[in-house]
């Protein structure tokens, strides 16, 4: 089959690898539909994280061609969308609602790489949900957009406690960013503002139900989100970057009190302890348990009810993967869907 292989920073090939194939009784062999590029990529490839022939992806949907003998809940032929995590879903840790954090948890691009024509999924009933049917193909960017940024949105919306009469600020308009703005709106936040310089994402922020652009950053962005609550800051606020400034920013944007969710993947940052005990805030953050809203994602976007699949700008076959990290590194497009 043929998949994507990062060889070194901005290294990106797309290469023939080794048919997958059942290796645990839980496992199941899929044959992907589509794929995508995500933000957290951009990391190896900017040589901020190690990578060396690294097999690439993590966000996938497609039909299930063969299952192991212990699977129970998929057979060949579903339509089935899977998280970005690998979990079992029975262990103590998934039953309270982390399946990020399952005891057989691994990152679906460690060693799997969904950037290709196939991928083997272990724990399949754990990590898999199949649709009600077989999509139509407008459906397939929605669902494939559940698979890790509409369900990171959702698990940082739902963190920082985002509800009816809160005021939400979200830190960051790529996709994540954008799917906290949608889940914020479908939570019935009353007021939503994005902090956003980029004219093409504020339209989809919009789109999506924010009422408020802030375009400053740092302090300043601090300054005008508590300018715009009465200087209180917002009840919620989901930080989408993962960087020294985007944090603190979302911080200090936290009213006393308030609901920090945090899931922009870390690189280097380092919390004053001292700011964060006076903040006086509640966080919660990390990888997102994807698993855990699925079930209810893949029936709202079934249903037409939310379309997180506009977040997706830039449509490349699989063969031009190398084309698509190049747009999302040098920011012109949000986020590239593969077709396979």
């Amino acid at each position: 089959m043929r998949g994507v292989v990062m060889h070194a920073p901005g290294d990106v090939r797309v290469e023939d690898r080794e048919d997958p194939r059942i290796i645990e009784p839980t496992n199941a062999i899929i044959r992907l539909t589509a794929t995508c590029i995500c933000g957290s990529d951009l990391w190896p490839y900017r040589g901020v994280e190690p990578v060396d022939h690294t097999l690439m992806g993590h966000e996938y949907v497609g039909v299930v061609e063969e299952i192991g003998a212990d699977v129970k809940t998929l057979k060949p032929g579903d339509f089935v969308v899977g998280s970005f995590v690998i979990s079992d879903n029975t262990c103590e840790i998934c039953q309270a609602g982390f399946q990020s954090k399952c005891v057989h948890a691994e990152f679906v691009h460690a060693g799997i790489g969904t950037q290709a024509e196939k991928a083997r999924i272990p724990h399949a009933d754990g990590t898999l949900v199949a649709t009600p049917g077989q999509p139509d193909d407008d459906l397939i960017p929605s669902l494939l957009a559940a698979s890790d940024v509409l369900g990171t949105g959702w698990f940082a919306a739902d963190a920082a406690q985002a509800g009816p009469g809160k005021t939400v600020a979200v830190v960051g308009d790529g996709a994540v960013g954008l799917m906290a703005i949608l889940a914020a709106k479908q939570l019935g936040a009353e007021r939503i503002i994005a902090m956003s310089r980029h004219p093409e994402r504020q339209e989809l922020a919009r789109f999506y139900g924010a009422t408020d652009i802030v375009t400053e950053r740092g302090d300043e962005g601090v300054a005008k989100i508590r300018q715009l609550t009465g200087g209180l800051g917002a009840h919620s606020v989901v930080e989408a970057v993962g960087t020294q400034e985007s944090f603190m920013q979302a911080v200090g944007a936290t009213r006393g009190g308030g609901h920090l969710g945090y899931v922009g993947v870390n690189h280097d940052v380092q919390i004053p302890g001292t700011q964060l005990f006076f903040a006086g805030i509640h966080a919660l953050g990390g990888p997102a348990p994807v698993r855990r809203y699925l079930p209810d994602l893949v029936q709202l976007i079934w249903d037409r009810k939310i379309d997180p699949g506009k977040v997706f700008d830039l449509t490349l076959p699989l063969e031009r993967a190398a084309e698509g990290y190049q747009a999302m590194d040098q920011r012109t497009a949000i986020k590239v869907l593969l077709t396979v």
